[in-house]
């Protein structure tokens, strides 16, 4: 929108921060302010799981200058054209997004430009690859490669938003201090204020949206301990598939039940992916290959007729620390946290993988999660700015999950492996679809231009737009329909300013 010449407002809960930091999102620090300054999501999410009991933690969610892509593992892979409409060979679970495939398609293409994604072209799929190509691999990714096509399976080069700099360093999971890994803040707002047509309030939080005759007519923020009124002529909203709709329910305007809410629905349909991790050590003679990004392949994409999703690797090494830790974060999470000396047993297992295989590399698989009505988010009824995630695991997506297992261990079956997770560990930094598009008003909260149904001039761009969260990395797809949304705004009022003259 800046470089069609509109006047863009960037209102930024979080701060500006240094180019130069470089640290990890974590989730053990749990200050307000020192979660704000890092550039952290402040508060925690308050999660009730398959009816047990609530848990406060800390969300892989970012607060500041390119939210929580900052943070992300650079993964940005193309959905197939099943994810977002049926298919002679497979039925889509909704019936099809109100946008189909072929519509995203250029907008798929600009956001690998602008995201400089580098990787190789599926061959199982008739999706075009990226056009940058990756850095050449290792001796022992090249082995890793020929062990899996040995295997039966397609491995390619997995879509990766780095332009690989001189020095690259990777920066899986925390801010990079150069313009190397592509995100929402140097593939997004850094251009964006270069064009001198757009400003950034940072440490600027939107406390309410207010509606007026079918419009936003103002939003109140609060900064340096005051409030204040900003008004524009549209507003974009993209504060995450948990706090976006958080906000709307907070702001109760025309309907008390929430802004934008006519249909009851924001808030609702709430997915995340379902991450399967696996350990994988190379086969006896191959060299070790450690913590890599390199690898993807989408033989399990769909299995037996069923929605599975993409397996990749996550680029981290299942060395003694990185099992235990994963270990403990599932068990915190999971019943088995009150059985005793459950967390030494993880140790202790951990220990034993550790010394017995050596280091090994990390696969996780995304399992498709689908929009059930009753998975949702609310705010808080003590704390409103502590989204209350309420969540059942459907008996369906406990029957995919089987099936993907089954079927890893199938796949990966003539390499050492060890499937880490116990239970069904949902994918927080995935979560999407609160505030899914849609054609019809009393089932959606967006409109097929992603402006709310309610609202003449609010448009979303971030995850809540989903209506099904698809077999990949949602990344790509944000992006995307941000790129999309961001022409419909700019036609929009280019027109406007046409009839005015």
């Amino acid at each position: 929108m800046a470089e069609r010449g509109l006047s863009v407002l960037f209102v930024e809960k979080g701060p500006l921060g240094h180019r130069t930091e470089g640290q990890d999102l974590r989730a053990d620090l749990s200050d307000y302010r020192a979660r704000q300054a890092r550039g952290f999501w402040p508060t925690p999410i308050e999660t009730r799981i398959a009816g047990e009991g609530p848990q406060r933690f800390f969300a892989p969610l970012g607060s500041g200058v390119g939210g929580s892509s900052v943070f992300y593992a650079a993964a940005a892979e193309q959905p197939e054209r099943h994810d977002l409409e049926t298919t002679s060979a497979m039925p889509h679970p909704t019936g099809g997004w109100p946008v189909g495939f072929d519509s995203f398609r250029p907008y798929f293409v600009q956001a690998q430009e602008a995201l400089s994604i580098r990787g190789e072209k599926d061959p199982l799929s008739d999706l075009p690859g990226p056009a940058l190509d990756a850095p050449p691999l290792t001796e022992a990714e090249a082995r890793m490669f020929d062990d899996f096509r040995a295997a039966g399976l397609h491995p390619y080069r997995a879509h990766e938003a780095l332009r690989r700099l001189p020095g690259c360093t990777d920066c899986l999971g925390r801010k990079c201090p150069r313009a190397c890994k592509m995100d929402g803040r140097s593939a997004g707002v850094e251009p964006a204020l270069e064009t001198g047509n757009a400003t950034l309030l940072p440490n600027c939080a939107v406390e309410e949206l207010i509606e007026g005759q079918g419009r936003i007519t103002a939003v109140r923020v609060r900064a340096e301990g005051r409030d204040h009124l900003l008004q524009a002529d549209v507003f974009v909203l993209a504060a995450g598939a948990l706090n976006s709709p958080n906000l709307l329910l907070r702001s109760t305007g025309k309907h008390a039940a929430g802004c934008a809410n006519s249909s009851g629905c924001v808030g609702h349909g709430l997915m995340f992916h379902l991450s399967e991790m696996v350990a994988l050590w190379p086969r006896r003679g191959s060299p070790a290959v450690g913590a890599t990004r390199t690898l993807s392949f989408r033989d399990l994409y769909t299995h037996e007729g069923q929605r599975l999703g993409l397996v990749q690797s996550m680029g981290v090494a299942a060395d003694y620390g990185q099992i235990a830790g994963h270990l403990k974060g599932i068990l915190a999470r999971s019943r088995l946290r009150r059985v005793p000396g459950a967390s030494r047993v993880a140790t202790l297992a951990a220990k034993i993988g550790a010394d017995v295989f050596g280091s090994a590399t990390v696969l996780v698989g995304l399992l498709e999660d689908l929009p059930y009505v009753d998975n949702r988010v609310e705010p808080h009824p003590d704390d409103p700015e502590v989204p209350l995630i309420h969540y059942t695991i459907s008996d369906e997506l406990k029957a995919r999950r089987a099936l993907f297992r089954q079927a890893m261990r199938r796949t990966l079956g003539q390499h050492r492996m060890m499937l880490l997770n116990f239970g069904p560990s949902l994918n927080f930094g995935h979560s999407s679809g609160t505030l899914r598009f849609g054609s019809d008003p009393a089932t959606s909260v967006l409109d097929v231009d992603c402006r709310a149904h309610d609202l003449d001039n609010l448009y979303v761009a971030d995850a809540s737009f989903m209506p099904t969260s698809m077999g990949v990395n949602p990344s790509l797809t944000i992006a995307a329909n941000a790129l999309r949304v961001g022409d419909i705004v700019a036609t929009r009022l280019a027109a406007t300013r046409r009839i005015a003259s």
